[in-house]
């Protein structure tokens, strides 16, 4: 089975890149496919990847400034034609899902979500704070790119949905079903403790859409300690909302992190993402964790098991369920069992099984999408 994979670009760290490194290592051997590729500021072992880039890489300022070139990444990937290979695998949060396959390539897009700023402009674009005048220059060219996406998706196989969210968001835009498979989290990193500390923990990169805002400002009014682990542009608008009780860390080593999980009295998630990493790394020491009712959390914390919710995006809401759960107790092993269904192990055993399934089924003449739906169940009703 010659499987090829193929990401969106290559020139920072997060959750996509951990995913992808998760891939490499269940699909040793497989090519990368991307738009760009930073090398100083990618980690030294990427070097000894097969890592083929698009024209794409050669553009001036890319690597650090590449939103700029935006309307490009369609034409990149279109001009990627990877029907060489049985399976593809589409590692997909922007436009890398339009790569062009032959009839006997298997394509499985991994949706770590439709693309945001194609799909939740308005939305996006606010909390980034684009003048006026930008944002209705801008709009043509969204129209014109969430048509390329929406016929984009028609060049997949099947796709595979993170979360619950993300599926439906894959159900709403691009009107196909998916199946879930949770994204990797290096369970095995994180341990218990036994002893917690009174502080609660953050970590995230500080960029709005995530509201650290809204925490800050909750537990200002509740002065309980707050330590917030991470780095970004938000940060000094952050630090002059934060009172005395919040501490910031920016970025911590391995080790530290994984302590700093160990020893908070619960993790704060105050944002909807699409799954949400940090929750469940914090779940993997045993910890609780507090969290918005939306997004990915909903697949990862179990109300009264893991954690609790508040309902409502507002610093009232939070601090309420802050002192909903300070009368509760929790049993750190049995958090713990529940975060290993979420090791990246299991993702790996997983998705390896669904390239099979999948390959099998095309060889067999039959449709993609319905085997792997009938074997694995779709991830909404």
């Amino acid at each position: 089975m010659r499987v090829a994979l193929v990401h969106d670009w290559l020139n920072q760290m997060g959750g996509a890149e951990a995913v992808l490194e998760a891939l490499v290592e269940a699909f040793p051997g497989a090519p990368i496919y991307t738009s760009i590729y930073a090398r100083d500021r990618m980690p030294s072992h990427y070097r000894s990847w097969e890592i083929h880039t698009t024209w794409l890489d050669a553009m001036p300022f890319i690597h650090r400034r590449h939103p700029l070139y935006l309307p490009f990444y369609p034409l990149a990937f279109d001009g990627l034609n990877l029907s060489g290979y049985d399976v593809v695998i589409s590692n997909k949060s922007g436009f890398c899902h339009g790569v062009v396959t032959g009839a006997s390539t298997v394509h499985l897009c991994y949706c770590l979500t439709p693309t945001r700023y194609v799909w939740a402009y308005e939305e996006y674009i606010a909390r980034e704070g684009l003048p006026g005048p930008m944002r209705r220059l801008l709009r043509p060219l969204i129209a014109l790119l969430r048509l390329w996406d929406r016929m984009a998706a028609d060049r997949v196989d099947a796709f595979i949905a993170i979360s619950r969210e993300v599926a439906r968001r894959i159900r709403k835009f691009y009107r196909r079903p998916s199946i879930l498979l949770h994204p990797p989290v290096e369970v095995q990193r994180f341990h218990l403790s036994s002893r917690a500390e009174e502080y609660f923990l953050i970590v995230s990169r500080l960029i709005p859409y995530k509201r650290i805002d809204l925490a800050i400002e909750a537990f200002n009014r509740l002065r309980r300690p707050l330590v917030i682990v991470g780095d970004g542009r938000d940060r000094r608008r952050l630090e002059r909302l934060a009172g005395p009780t919040i501490t910031f860390l920016g970025r911590v080593p391995t080790e530290q992190l994984a302590d700093l999980y160990a020893r908070c009295r619960a993790f704060i998630f105050p944002g909807v993402e699409d799954f949400g990493i940090a929750p469940v790394e914090a779940m993997a020491a045993g910890r609780p964790v507090i969290a918005f009712a939306g997004g990915g959390a909903l697949d990862t914390v179990v109300e009264g098991l893991t954690g609790v919710f508040f309902d409502a995006p507002t610093p009232e809401s939070l601090a309420e369920a802050v002192r909903r759960f300070e009368d509760m107790r929790f049993d750190p092993r049995a958090i713990r069992c529940h975060a290993e269904q979420f090791d990246k192990r299991v993702f790996q055993e997983k998705i390896k099984k669904i390239a099979e399934l999948a390959w099998e089924a095309a060889r067999q003449g039959r449709d993609v999408e319905q085997v792997l739906l009938a074997e694995w169940g779709a991830s909404l009703p």
